[in-house]
């Protein structure tokens, strides 16, 4: 473990979650600025995560230093693509050159928005690109553009980190992007030192993937440069709070990412307005969470008998070792 103290970063939609709770009647929609003021009051919250182009407005630098100003740094962009309905069939692989230019644009226009709102980190969740029907696409033509559009948007600032985020479906039918091992294979292919894998649990869990392996091959091929906690059932992305169903997967995996050397933000991807939660408490609640799963991670990895058990493949000794970690003898 490291001493530094450990960041959180929170999904920032979430806090429109419950409005009358927070703003006045009358209010009117809350803006981004509004949604990060409402968020800079979870104890325990270092950083904010913006979607691009929705957040930044007409001058990024200005909402950095807004978001700086509130207590709160800025850890990334992500991309959003939204803003032009043929982006339905693709962004970076949409059949029309025309849209597909236009969608690669926008990105480096994100990258550029990132440093000057103040960050270097930029992910990409292509969740347009890929297909609905059997004999809808050429598979070999998807890929190669995918690839490409991906080698240009790295290629625009080698100093920002380009972070590719995985998730079997949604909205399309298939992602092209839907595993651990294809995006490994794309970053492979593509093989710029910039490029790296935002790890979302929820859809690590309905890619009928483990949390903890999934992390130690991304090591191994490439590099962690997002972790996103949440929870669900494995059917969808159900962004429920960090522990609700997988608390023991959810331990492996921070204790896998810290012994490959990640130390950025823990970043919650939940949806507390899907049940009308408060956002505030419950973004607390998921600091509190991670932080007493630290402490059974630095509990874990100072007893020897769980890494002779896990090395001889003894589940019975190391998931006691782990109960006692957690719950006490």
């Amino acid at each position: 473990m490291t001493s530094d103290p450990v960041r959180f970063a929170t999904r920032l939609n979430s806090f429109a979650s419950k409005p009358d709770a927070y703003w006045p009647a009358g209010h009117g929609k809350p803006g981004p600025l509004d949604l990060a003021a409402r968020a800079a009051t979870a104890r325990g919250l270092t950083d904010v995560d913006l979607n691009y182009p929705d957040h930044l407005g007409s001058d990024a630098r200005a909402t950095g230093a807004a978001i700086r100003n509130l207590g709160l740094t800025v850890n990334g962009l992500a991309m959003r693509y939204y803003s032009n309905p043929a982006f339905k069939i693709g962004a970076l692989t949409n059949p029309d050159p025309a849209v597909r230019r236009e969608a690669i644009d926008l990105t480096k226009r994100g990258i550029d928005a990132a440093r000057e709102a103040g960050c270097s980190l930029m992910t990409l969740w292509l969740g347009q690109d890929g297909f609905d029907y059997a004999f809808q696409a050429d598979y070999a033509k998807l890929w190669a553009d995918e690839i490409a559009g991906i080698r240009e948007v790295a290629e625009h600032d080698p100093d920002c980190l380009i972070s590719i985020e995985y998730k079997p479906n949604e909205p399309r039918s298939y992602s092209l992007m839907p595993d651990c091992a294809t995006t490994l294979l794309a970053l492979g292919e593509v093989g710029l030192p910039n490029l790296g894998v935002t790890l979302d649990f929820a859809h690590v869990l309905y890619a009928d993937e483990q949390p903890a392996f999934a992390a130690a091959l991304i090591a191994r091929h490439s590099r962690i440069l997002g972790v996103h906690l949440n929870d669900g059932y494995a059917k969808r992305d159900d962004g429920l709070m960090v522990g609700a169903v997988h608390p023991i997967q959810t331990i492996e995996l921070l204790r896998q990412v810290r012994r490959d050397g990640f130390y950025g933000p823990i970043y919650f991807d939940t949806f507390p307005d899907l049940s009308g939660l408060d956002p505030v408490a419950e973004c607390e609640a998921n600091i509190a969470t991670v932080t007493a799963m630290l402490k059974v991670v630095d509990t874990l990895d100072a007893d020897p008998d769980l890494a002779a058990s896990i090395a001889r493949q003894d589940a019975v000794t190391s998931h006691t070792i782990v109960r006692r970690a957690m719950f006490g003898r």
